[in-house]
Order: C-alpha cells, then sequence, then structure tokens
C-alpha cells in the first residue's frame, strides 16, 4: 500500500512538473502580428520641439516618463536656454500633447506659452539614481 501511495505521487509530481515545464525555463514573448493603424512611434515625440497654438516653438521632448504598466504619463519638456544651456525642464501631462500635421509632416502642439513652462516648477535629472526630481533652485 506504501508503495502504491508513493508511485501515485510520484507520478502526480512528474506529471504536474512536465505540464508545468521546467521552473527556469522562460516562455518566449508573445510576437505582435499586425500593429495597429493609430500606434505613433516614438521618434516622433523624442527630441521634437513643442509648438503653441500659434505655431510658434516653445520647447523640445527631453523625456518621455512611463508608469509600471508602459504607458506614458509625463513628458519633460525644455525650456528657455541656449543649445541646452539655462534650459530648464518641466513636467506636463503626455495628454497635453497633441500631434499636429502641416505640410506632410507632423509636430506637436501644447496649449500653453512659453512664459508659462518657465515658471511652472523644474526639474533636474538624477545620473546616479536614473530619477526626475523637482530642481532645487
Amino acid at each position: 500500500m506504501k508503495q502504491l501511495l508513493a508511485s501515485t505521487a510520484l507520478a502526480l509530481l512528474l506529471t504536474a512538473g512536465i505540464a508545468a515545464g521546467p521552473a527556469s525555463a522562460a516562455q518566449p514573448p508573445q510576437m505582435i502580428t499586425t500593429l495597429p493603424g493609430e500606434a505613433l512611434p516614438i521618434s516622433d515625440f523624442y527630441n521634437q520641439n513643442v509648438y503653441d497654438s500659434r505655431d510658434n516653438k516653445i520647447g523640445e521632448i527631453n523625456d518621455l516618463l512611463l508608469d509600471t504598466g508602459g504607458k506614458i504619463n509625463a513628458v519633460i519638456v525644455g525650456v528657455g536656454g541656449f543649445l541646452g544651456v539655462g534650459e530648464k525642464n518641466v513636467a506636463v501631462p503626455f495628454q497635453a500633447l497633441k500631434v499636429a500635421e502641416k505640410d506632410g509632416k507632423r509636430y506637436l502642439v501644447l496649449d500653453t506659452t512659453k512664459e508659462a513652462l518657465q515658471t511652472a516648477p523644474g526639474y533636474s535629472f538624477d545620473h546616479t539614481k536614473s530619477v526626475w526630481l523637482p530642481a532645487t533652485k
């Protein structure tokens, strides 16, 4: 009887192990066979200029911040300065950016002013922690 129970338990463990596969084996990622038609490449945003509703350049996208689910929820916009010197980084909600098209080219529009961005709270990137933190100035 003990041998029957031991054999049955061993068979159950082996069957469960085979069904589940080895614990260290990684499952291959799912592949996408068709891309969504309305998907925009990240290159349409990252390092791109941002304009106000009157087509005045008001800043440039310096970073895109993802939540833990991978959704972009904030954008770091650099405003002011010259060639990055004296530039202030501010955060705006990703949903505030609109993609517009003119002469067959896409560009980004933010319904605000350069002055409003310059008075917004600033952020600086901490390279040791790889995070954006409130600016100390």
